[in-house]
C-alpha cells in the first residue's frame, strides 16, 4: 500500500492542481511499481511559506 506525501509551500495551489498531483503521483506508482491505485494513498501538505528554507536561508516569498 503506498503511501505519497507531496509537500508544497502555501502560495495558492488551487484544488485543480492539487487534484492533478494526486491523479499524476498514483499513475506514477501504477506504472513505474505496478502498484494498485485503489490502495495509493496521496496527502497534500501546504507547508507556511515561513517555514520553508533553502541554501541556509529562510524562504519568505511573495505571498500577500
Amino acid at each position: 500500500m503506498p503511501y505519497i506525501n507531496i509537500k508544497v509551500t502555501d502560495e495558492e495551489v488551487t484544488k485543480k492542481q492539487k487534484r492533478l498531483l494526486i491523479e499524476g503521483a498514483t499513475k506514477l506508482v501504477v506504472d513505474i511499481l505496478n502498484k494498485n491505485p485503489k490502495t495509493t494513498h496521496i496527502v497534500i501538505e501546504e507547508i507556511p511559506i515561513e517555514n520553508w528554507g533553502i541554501n541556509g536561508i529562510q524562504y519568505t516569498g511573495t505571498k500577500k
